[in-house]
C-alpha cells in the first residue's frame, strides 16, 4: 500500500467562539476538535501528520507536539489562504513520496469520510476531493461533476451562475494527490482574487487543465461538522452525541432515555447494559455487559465490570475498578479504589485509594480518609470484611478478610482478620439531664418575654 500523510489545517484565529481557549482545542465528546482530526488521520493510515498552526496559538502547538511529537507541526506566517497553509507543510514533509490528504482540524470528521479519497488514488484519480449533499448548499463550493465520479470544477458560490447554485454537491475542503504532485500544482497557484490569498482549490482546475484525472467521493453531511461559534460548538456535540447513542442502542446497549445520556469520544459500553436517564460519561470509561447504571451518576476514566450495579448518583472518578456484581450505590465516590466482586457500598461513602476485597460491606457514611494535604495514602479491605457505618478509616490501614470495625470508629491501626475494631469514644449518661436543660430553657424564654413592653 502506499504510504499515506496528512496535513490537517489549524492556522485559523477561530474569532468567533470569542473564547481564550483556541478554536481547534474546544471540545466535542471531551475530546479536542484537533484531536479529533488526528484520529481521522491515523485511523486512515496516516503514518506521518503534519499540523499547520500560526504563531498566536502556542498551545496548539504544545498540544500537538505533546501527541505527535517534535516536527508535527508547520507555521503559516502570515496566513494567505488554504493553499499557502498547505505549502507551509512541504519542508516537514521533505523526501515523503506517498499519498497526502488535507484536512481541517476544526471537525469532526471520521475516517470513514477520508477512506474513499484513498480508494480512488489506488484507481487512478491524480487528484480526490470530497463532498457531500445537502439540500441547502448556501454558501460552499458547488462541484460540477461530468460522467460519472468525474469532478469538472469547482465554483464559489459568489461566483456561482444561477443554474451552478441549484447544484446541492457541495465542497468539503478535503482532498487527497501524491506528494509531488500536490506541491507542484500548488506552485502554480496565484492570488489573483479579491481576497489576495492563494486556494487549495484551484488545483482542481489547474490539474484539469493539465489532463491530470480529478475525481470525487461523498461523504454524509453530518460527517463535516465544523463549529464557528460556541452555538455551532453546541450544534457539533448535539450531532456528535446522537450518533453516539444510536451506535450504541444498535450494539446493544440499553438507554432507557437516550437525550439524557451524556457520552464521550472513547466511551466504551458493552451489551446487555442497561443505563437510566440523566447519566454522564466522561473520557476513560468502560462498562461491561449486564451491567447497569443508574440515573443521575457520574463516571470518568472508570472499569465497570459485568453484573455491576452503580448509582444512582454515584461518581465513579479516574482509577476506580468496580468488579462484578458489586454494588456502588447512591452519593457514594470511588476514587483509584479497586472494588472486588460482590462487595457492596450502597450508600453515602468516599472510598479513596486502595482497594475493598470480594464481598466486603461499606456501610453508610464510610470515609477512606486518604490525604493529609500533601500526600495520598492507601486503604485495603480485606475479602468479606464489614465496616461499619460511619467508620473512618485513617490512610495507611489494612483491614483484614472477614474483620469488622464497629459503627463511629475511627481506624487508625490494621485490623486483624475476622477480628473486630473499635475506636470510639466512651459514652456518658447525665440522668435527668435533658429535662432540666428544657425547663431552664423554656424558664430564660418566659422571663424574656415577660421584660418586654
Amino acid at each position: 500500500m502506499t504510504e499515506r500523510a496528512a496535513v490537517i489545517l489549524a492556522a485559523g484565529q477561530g474569532t468567533r467562539m470569542k473564547s481564550p481557549i483556541p478554536k481547534v482545542l474546544h471540545k466535542v465528546g471531551g475530546r479536542a476538535l484537533i484531536d479529533h482530526a488526528i484520529d481521522a488521520a491515523q485511523g486512515a493510515g496516516c503514518s506521518r501528520i503534519v499540523v499547520v498552526i500560526n504563531n498566536a496559538s502556542p498551545a496548539v502547538a504544545a498540544h500537538v507536539t505533546a501527541r505527535l511529537g517534535e516536527g508535527s507541526t508547520a507555521v503559516q506566517d502570515p496566513p494567505l489562504g488554504t493553499g499557502h497553509a498547505v505549502m507551509a507543510a512541504m519542508g516537514a514533509l521533505a523526501g515523503f513520496a506517498g499519498d497526502i490528504v488535507v484536512t481541517y482540524a476544526d471537525g469532526v470528521l471520521p475516517s470513514s469520510a477520508i477512506a474513499p479519497l484513498f480508494e480512488l488514488r489506488a484507481a487512478g484519480a491524480d487528484v480526490a476531493v470530497l463532498g457531500f449533499e445537502t439540500p441547502s448548499p448556501g454558501a460552499f463550493g458547488r462541484l460540477v461533476m461530468g460522467e460519472g465520479d468525474a469532478l469538472e470544477k469547482i465554483v464559489e458560490a459568489k461566483d456561482a451562475t444561477s443554474a451552478e447554485l441549484a447544484i446541492t454537491a457541495c465542497n468539503s475542503g478535503i482532498l487527497a494527490a501524491p506528494a509531488d504532485r500536490l506541491f507542484e500544482l500548488l506552485g502554480k497557484v496565484g492570488c489573483d482574487n479579491a481576497k489576495g490569498e492563494y486556494y487549495l482549490t484551484d488545483i482542481v482546475e489547474l490539474a484539469r487543465c493539465g489532463d491530470l484525472t480529478v475525481r470525487a467521493a461523498f461523504a454524509p453531511e453530518d460527517a463535516f461538522q465544523a463549529p464557528n461559534s460556541q452555538a455551532e460548538l453546541a450544534e457539533a456535540e448535539a450531532a456528535f452525541q446522537r450518533r453516539r447513542r444510536l451506535e450504541l442502542m444498535e450494539g446493544g446497549v440499553t438507554l432507557v432515555a437516550p437525550q439524557t445520556v451524556s457520552l464521550s469520544w472513547d466511551t466504551q459500553i458493552g451489551p446487555g447494559v442497561l443505563v437510566e436517564p440523566y447519566v454522564v460519561f466522561a473520557p476513560g470509561v468502560t462498562v461491561e455487559t449486564g451491567a447497569v447504571i443508574r440515573s443521575f451518576s457520574h463516571l470518568e476514566g472508570a472499569v465497570v465490570h459485568g453484573g455491576a450495579i452503580v448509582g444512582p448518583y454515584a461518581r465513579l472518578r479516574p482509577g476506580a475498578d468496580i468488579g462484578e456484581e458489586a454494588h456502588i450505590g447512591n452519593f457514594v465516590e470511588v476514587k483509584k479504589v479497586v472494588v472486588g466482586k460482590g462487595a457492596k457500598a450502597n450508600h453515602l461513602a468516599y472510598l479513596g485509594d486502595g482497594s475493598v476485597g470480594a464481598g466486603a460491606n461499606i456501610g453508610a457514611g464510610v470515609i477512606f480518609c486518604n490525604y493529609d494535604g500533601f500526600d495520598k495514602f492507601e486503604t485495603h479491605v480485606g475479602e468479606g470484611a464489614f465496616i461499619g457505618s460511619d467508620t473512618a478509616l485513617v490512610a495507611p490501614v489494612s483491614v483484614g478478610a472477614g474483620a469488622y470495625t464497629g459503627s463511629g470508629s475511627v481506624i487508625t491501626k490494621d485490623v486483624s482478620p475476622d477480628a473486630l475494631a473499635l475506636a470510639r469514644g466512651q459514652q456518658v449518661e447525665k440522668p435527668g439531664w435533658a429535662a432540666a436543660f428544657r425547663a431552664r430553657k423554656l424558664a430564660e424564654t418566659a422571663q424574656q418575654k415577660a421584660r418586654k413592653p
